[in-house]
């Protein structure tokens, strides 16, 4: 669609007749070529690194990093399509109205803004990826893998708790510093006191099936009463287990992707706030 547009737009000055003999047309030309270069091949690119970004930290920072230098094409390119504008108002005496409603002014503080929660964004990010890495290892009931990556968690919501405090708040808008705050003061409380009772029932329920398949390979008139005491006895320590296990995973699960919901939600309305309409 955009590009669509900036095509018809060449082909319409490409019909036009320059002012006077002015270059004007000819500047005009160019900064539209400019712009259909960059939405087709910058933005191109960036919808590939946008397809893969959730895949890894440095591959989301990637993402951020090339919208963040097109953005900056754009802006400078138009910063001098405003200059050639301006000079050839001048040159033939046309009055130019200022409006704070420029495109330059709107492109200049949209990336401004996009700066600022670029920043939040990767601290955010390398913090979610690692939770989502536990949740996997949750899924696969990897008690390796689940204290890898819960050590992983705890010591990246440390670090970004301190990251937060570094970047400096946007007029005086704190909504996405608490948001992520809020989070990561959870994530650092589900790893060092949540998931150790997940772990715990896993590995209690690793040794419980072992003992069960033992028990039950045994024929029940050869059992000793010692053998049903010590079942028996296993059997009401895993039920007791298991209940704190499944409050424990219904907790976190329902917390979790409740604090996601606020930072998604605080980050979509900084960014309406703040960026200039159309």
């Amino acid at each position: 669609m955009v590009i669509k547009s900036i095509e018809r737009a060449i082909d319409k000055v490409k019909q036009r007749e320059g002012f006077e003999g002015d270059d004007f047309k000819n500047k005009v030309l160019r900064h539209l070529q400019f712009s259909l270069d960059i939405t087709k091949g910058d933005y191109g690119k960036i919808l590939d690194l946008k397809a893969i970004s959730e895949q890894s930290y440095s591959a989301m920072e990637a993402y951020m990093t090339a919208q963040e230098m097109a953005d900056k094409k754009l802006e400078e390119s138009q910063k001098q399509y405003e200059i050639d504008f301006y000079e050839f108002a001048a040159k033939h005496n046309i009055n130019i109205i200022e409006s704070e409603s420029d495109l330059s002014k709107k492109m200049k503080i949209s990336n401004e803004v996009f700066e600022y929660y670029k920043k939040y964004y990767l601290i955010f990010f390398k913090v979610y990826i690692n939770d989502v890495y536990l949740h996997q290892a949750l899924e696969k009931n990897d008690i390796g893998a689940i204290d890898q990556s819960s050590e992983a968690l705890l010591i990246s919501a440390k670090e970004g708790l301190q990251q937060l405090n570094t970047v400096p708040v946007y007029k005086k808008d704190k909504s996405v510093l608490i948001a992520n705050k809020n989070l990561f003061d959870f994530l650092i409380d589900k790893a060092q006191n949540k998931i150790p009772v997940i772990t715990d029932f896993l590995v209690l329920n690793e040794n419980f099936n072992k003992i069960k398949e033992t028990f039950e390979r045994t024929p029940a008139r050869k059992r000793t009463k010692k053998q049903v005491d010590d079942f028996n006895k296993k059997v009401n320590e895993i039920n007791k287990k298991i209940q704190a296990y499944n409050k424990t995973n219904k907790l976190i699960t329902n917390k979790t992707n409740l604090l996601l919901q606020k930072v998604n939600a605080a980050n979509s309305n900084f960014l309406s706030k703040h960026i200039p309409k159309d």
